[in-house]
Order: C-alpha cells, then sequence, then structure tokens
C-alpha cells in the first residue's frame, strides 16, 4: 500500500474557502433567479399527458391557454421504456385545479389533437396547507437524523471524545447538505421529495466515510499514544485515503450512469435526483477528509490550550 503524507491539516482552510466561494455564488444566482419547488414543497398541480405522433408546442400551450389563466411550465419526455411520449403541464405556488378544471383541459385538449390519441397519463395535486405540511415533515426527518448522527458518534467514539467528533462530523454534513442545495440552485433544478432522499442518503453516505476515519484514530491513538492529536488524525486520513477514494470513485460512477440517463431521456425525476446527489458524493469525500478531521483537530487544540 502507498505510504501518503499529505497534510489535510494545512488544506482545512483552503478547503472551506472554496466551499464558502460555492456558497456565494449559490446565493446569488437564488437571489436572481429565486428557488424553483416542487408542488410538494409550494403546493399547485402537475399533470401529464400521454400522446402518439407529433404535436405542435405552441398549439398545445394556446389550447392549455384557453382554459387556464394562471401561469404554468410546460415539458415533454420520453419514457425510458417503451416509446410513450408524454408532456407535463405543472403549476407550482397555485391552488390545486379542480377536477371539473383538469377535465375541462382534458377535453380540449384530445378535440384539437384527436391523431394523437391524448389521454391523462398522471394527476397530482397538493393544496397549499399541505405542502407546508410536507415540508415541516421533510425537515423534521431530517433533524432528527442529524441528531441519530450526533449520537451514534458520540456514543462509539467516546473514548477519543465522541461529542466533539460527533459535532464536527456533523458540521461537514451540513456542508455536503448546502452543496447539494446550491447544485439544484446553479443548475435550475426543481427541488421536490426526491432532494430529501438525497440529502437523507448523504447523511448517511458521508458519515461512513467519516466514522473510517475516526476508527483509525481510536486506533492509532492507541497504537501512538505520544502523537499529537494533529499528527494522528493526519495519518488516520492518509491511511484510508485509498478506500475513501475507491468508494467514492464506485459510488459516483453508478450515479453518473443515471445522470446521462436522465440526460439522454429527459427524465426530470431521475435528473433532480442523480445530479445533486453526484455533486453530494463528490463533498462527502472531500469534506469527510478534509472539514471533519482536521475541524476536529482544531477544536481538541483549543480546548488543550484553555486547559
Amino acid at each position: 500500500m502507498r505510504d501518503f503524507k499529505i497534510d489535510f491539516n494545512k488544506a482545512f482552510f483552503k478547503v472551506i474557502i472554496a466551499y464558502i466561494a460555492i456558497f456565494v455564488v449559490g446565493v446569488v444566482m437564488a437571489c436572481i433567479w429565486g428557488v424553483d419547488l416542487d408542488i410538494n414543497f409550494k403546493g399547485g398541480t402537475k399533470i401529464s399527458y400521454s400522446y402518439t405522433g407529433d404535436i405542435d408546442d405552441a398549439k398545445v400551450k394556446e389550447t392549455i391557454d384557453s382554459k387556464i389563466d394562471a401561469s404554468y411550465t410546460f415539458s415533454k419526455s420520453t419514457a425510458l421504456a417503451g416509446d410513450t411520449k408524454t408532456f407535463e403541464i405543472a403549476l407550482v405556488g397555485k391552488d390545486a385545479l379542480t377536477a371539473e378544471k383538469q377535465e375541462e383541459l382534458t377535453k380540449a385538449l384530445t378535440d384539437a389533437f384527436k391523431d394523437n390519441k391524448i389521454a391523462i397519463y398522471n394527476s397530482n395535486s397538493v393544496s397549499p396547507t399541505m405542502a407546508g405540511t410536507f415540508f415541516v415533515k421533510s425537515l423534521v426527518a431530517v433533524v432528527i437524523t442529524a441528531l441519530g448522527v450526533v449520537i451514534y458518534v458520540g456514543i462509539r467514539f467516546k473514548k477519543i471524545g465522541g461529542i466533539s467528533a460527533a459535532l464536527t462530523a456533523l458540521v461537514a454534513l451540513v456542508f455536503d447538505v448546502l452543496i447539494t442545495f446550491f447544485v439544484c440552485v446553479i443548475f435550475r433544478l426543481q427541488i421536490d421529495s426526491n432532494y430529501i432522499a438525497v440529502v437523507l442518503t448523504m447523511l448517511g453516505y458521508s458519515l461512513n466515510d467519516t466514522i473510517v476515519i475516526y476508527d483509525r484514530v481510536r486506533e492509532n491513538n492507541r497504537l501512538y499514544p505520544e502523537n499529537e492529536i494533529g499528527d494522528t488524525v493526519n495519518l488516520s486520513i492518509n491511511q484510508t485515503l485509498i478506500r475513501n477514494i475507491v468508494t467514492s470513485v464506485t459510488t459516483f460512477l453508478a450515479v453518473m450512469t443515471i445522470v446521462v440517463v436522465s440526460e439522454m431521456f429527459g427524465l426530470q425525476s431521475l435528473r433532480t435526483f442523480a445530479i445533486p446527489m453526484a455533486f453530494g458524493l463528490i463533498s462527502g469525500g472531500i469534506s469527510s477528509l478534509c472539514i471533519s478531521g482536521p475541524l476536529w483537530v482544531i477544536w481538541k487544540r483549543r480546548k488543550a490550550k484553555k486547559a
């Protein structure tokens, strides 16, 4: 095995600056473009229609405008399996379309495009009240998971200062979550229920890399008790470097396959999961190596200095 001697403690501040730069860009873009939220978070209606042949987008929108007064988004896609073509109408942040309105819209479309066999493929309506409830439940799920992380790491690594290790690991996880959020903003991806799945997945995945490092720190503390904490952490990160890189790269390649497929077939539901997940994996690998351990070293050094 190659003996790496990278000083990750010195890389800490450079990595933090890089993260802050990304966050600043994301905040600026969010202020300019806003954050694109799904109906699950803002309320509204999404209706998908299947069709055959080719249809004129302008004529479809003209037909929709005749039945819907509110602003909406229009998108087309092809199903991954088979040749099913669909187009979607989404009214986000609006009151849900009533069943009567949806029936009127469907009738107008089928009458205007009789040769295209238009039929409802999927329909979903969420009231603003339900959207608010879903948002709160999603936040609760993330907070509970984060608390679980602190408790688990605090108990498992009690011998090396469990709570401090848990809190610094949590800071690294927060950076990963923010990266996935700003990726959605920068790439103009809609934040939907897939994003919550990405966040919860990242909390577990990034933590796994950090735990591997902490486990090696605990072992090296026993083997080299005379070492300063910074040297022990640095040694531990270098010893687990290959393992963490291999794990991250293999998972990243799998997720990138999903990204490619989603881009080829215009699958919005896959894009909103795969793209932030891919960047989250990169961030998770970096934060485990350059944030959680080095930040913990700073914490322990300051605590020792005060003592």
